[in-house]
């Protein structure tokens, strides 16, 4: 199956008008942020990004559900039934920092068939410019039309991380074992959302750390890493975006991190 093919066209339409109607609204006075019930926020400009895709997917004749972050439609907790095809969607990844005028914030769009995300693509406006990551299954992985590939480091202590930290996780197991990643690498920073995994695709740091996510933050980050070389898994080695977690490295390193993540338990 050619998923670019498919759905290039569909995803960077969506992308484009994404970025747009983020940045009408980044860094400026009509900028109106709310509060959920969980305690994150919202804008009207994550609302708006959502609708649009909505709207797109429906005029562009392909059999296709939507899931999101703003409006659901359907199951958070699992995949799609075998035979359907669902976007799964994250119409501002990092709502918080795009609230506060801080470039780090993308819109997040996953293609799954089957269970299997098959194509993503993460586009970052603010950031140099405008940039956007992309990856189809079995066809390799890219940044702005060049193909990317992550580093070759194979030993921690030479290795670069990101994490979220120690503040999503009240559990001082998990804040013990991100304390352990860190302590192990030659450096490390904090830093969570999308683009630490882009980091690690792209061969600028050997691994990253998502500990407590939704499927929307996570759907199409997997694929950009493996298709550019790496591995992208949970704590558990398992493939999924359903769990709630997304440890991303160069491949090279991802036996090592897991075990020194897992170690404590």
């Amino acid at each position: 199956m050619n998923y670019a093919k498919k759905y290039a066209a569909l995803l960077g339409q969506i992308a484009d008008s994404a970025d747009m109607i983020s940045m009408k609204y980044f860094r400026s006075a009509e900028l109106r942020v709310e509060w959920k019930y969980d305690g994150s926020v919202v804008t009207q400009g994550d609302k708006a990004i959502e609708e649009m895709a909505r709207a797109k997917v429906a005029a562009s004749g392909l059999e296709l559900d939507v899931l999101g972050e703003e409006l659901g439609g359907g199951s958070a907790k699992e995949p799609a039934k075998k035979g359907c095809a669902r976007m799964i969607i994250d119409p501002i990844d990092g709502t918080e920092e795009f609230s506060r005028g801080i470039p780090t914030f993308g819109t997040l769009l996953g293609i799954e068939e089957n269970g299997e995300i098959v194509a993503g693509m993460a586009s970052a406006p603010a950031l140099s410019r405008g940039t956007r990551w992309w990856a189809y299954r079995g066809e390799g992985a890219f940044r702005d039309g060049r193909r990317i590939h992550v580093s070759s480091v194979d030993t921690l202590k030479e290795a670069m991380v990101f994490t979220t930290g120690t503040g999503p996780s009240k559990d001082p197991a998990a804040r013990a074992a991100i304390r352990r990643l860190a302590d192990t690498a030659r450096n490390s920073r904090s830093m969570g959302g999308f683009w630490q995994h882009m980091l690690v695709a792209e061969g600028s740091v050997e691994a990253a750390i998502d500990w407590t996510s939704k499927p929307w933050d996570l759907a199409p980050l997997g694929i950009i890493v493996e298709e550019a070389g790496g591995d992208s898994t949970t704590l558990a080695g398992e493939r999924s975006i359903y769990r709630g977690q997304l440890i991303s490295t160069n491949g090279v390193l991802h036996k090592e991190v897991l075990d020194l993540l897992n170690s404590g338990a």
